[in-house]
């Protein structure tokens, strides 16, 4: 089998496009969220999200004609193309090789079918609708919008598993370049705010009015998010001859699906995938430098997260932090954008911080969530977890390049 290396990263996120000026905003503890832009908020309580306000898909994609095309196909068709110019490969070797992509997501392009629902209704029908709105339905077309983007020619391959969706692209692009059936592979995944899920969020109890705090003892929940993270793939001994500079290895990862609840993660089920994930990857618990939390800031997931770490490390866990206290939750491409922060922390050597934190929670498994100030500190071996909706969890171990 093949070793793995992540030589490109393509971050689009409310703090920063790309992996320098992302970087610098994980550094900084900068938050992204602000007033929602992209939908009329009248009637809402809460009104603050993760927008990528200043996302011109203009001026990252050359091939797709964007009103042709979602806002998230957008979205993972710009991290790819980022990703990819990050690692320096030519679109010509790209388009002659063993190439393809994996796109996570939650609601794919749901947002297009929420206007394709206001246009008929306005109409009073269908029949009023552009026909081409109806081609932008369907979130297979979020990994084809990378395949074209690129023009790649092997798989296009769109899971929608949630907020753990894109752990399970980078799993899936792991497995293909191991075993040989790819050369490179893009993987990630893409969401975008829109009213629907937004309403969906705050009818369940679980949108926070202002900021996300992770692990607060005062937390209230999660800042709805939208984005694209996008990462490069490619074998070792391709990255080698290339000369291409390596973010990270990627050892190995953990799935399971417990379907104990719909919307509850079960402290058990999490802590297996935990241990499923370093007997993949070949480490144990002691050998983790830092976790790169789930950490949605919500009562239910910070104490089954923590809990979760504290069984399978004991008393003394890593560091924890949570990237969505700065950008939101982004959805299918969460778990994306914590896999590219944790990548940065193992290459520049620092802990992203949990924003807003003021109170430690008695009632949680201690845990040292990085509060508030980037931490410099050497990191080997970085965790990245991924829960979603059902119990689909998914856990990705990176680990330095040598």
């Amino acid at each position: 089998m093949r070793r793995v290396v992540i030589s490109g990263v393509g971050p689009v996120s409310s703090i920063g496009i790309g992996s320098t000026a992302y970087a610098d905003a994980l550094r900084a503890g900068r938050s992204g969220v602000s007033p929602i832009a992209g939908f009329d908020t009248e009637g809402f309580p809460y009104v603050m999200g993760g927008e990528v306000h200043d996302f011109d898909p203009g001026l990252y994609l050359t091939r797709l004609k964007a009103e042709e095309w979602g806002r998230a196909s957008l979205f993972a068709a710009a991290a790819a193309r980022l990703a990819v110019a990050d690692a320096g490969i030519s679109e010509a070797e790209l388009a002659t090789a063993a190439a393809g992509s994996c796109m996570g997501t939650t609601a794919g392009e749901s947002g297009v079918l929420e206007r394709v629902t206001e246009e008929s209704l306005a109409a009073g029908g269908f029949g009023g609708v552009p026909p081409e709105w109806f081609r932008q339905v369907s979130a297979a077309r979020l990994s084809l919008a990378v395949n074209r983007e690129l023009e790649l020619t092997a798989d296009a391959v769109t899971l929608s598993n949630a907020c753990s969706a894109s752990n399970y692209a980078l799993g899936y692009g792991y497995d293909l370049i191991r075993t040989g059936e790819l050369d490179y592979a893009v993987v990630g995944g893409a969401d975008s705010v829109m009213r629907w899920s937004h309403a969906g969020f705050y009818r369940l109890g679980a949108l926070a009015e202002r900021v996300c705090a992770p692990f607060d003892r005062d937390r209230s929940g999660i800042i709805t998010a939208e984005g694209g993270a996008g990462l490069f793939l490619e074998s070792r001994e391709s990255a080698e001859a290339r000369g291409a500079r390596v973010y990270a290895e990627v050892l190995g990862y953990g799935m399971n699906c417990d379907a104990h609840h719909m919307v509850v993660p079960e402290r058990a089920s999490v802590a297996e995938c935990m241990r499923l994930a370093h007997r993949n990857a070949g480490i144990e618990p002691a050998d983790v430098d830092y976790i790169c939390a789930h950490g949605t800031g919500t009562e239910t997931n910070d104490l089954t997260e923590a809990g979760a770490v504290g069984d399978v490390f004991g008393a003394q866990p890593p560091p924890i932090s949570s990237v969505k206290s700065m950008l939101g939750h982004t959805m299918g491409a969460a778990s994306g954008h914590g896999a590219i922060a944790a990548a940065l922390a193992i290459t520049h050597s620092f802990l992203p911080p949990t924003i807003n934190f003021s109170t430690a929670d008695p009632e949680m498994a201690p845990v040292d969530p990085v509060a508030n100030i980037a931490r410099q500190a050497r990191v080997d071996i970085a965790q990245i977890n991924g829960f979603a909706f059902g119990g689909n969890n998914a856990i990705v171990i990176l680990g330095r390049p040598s």
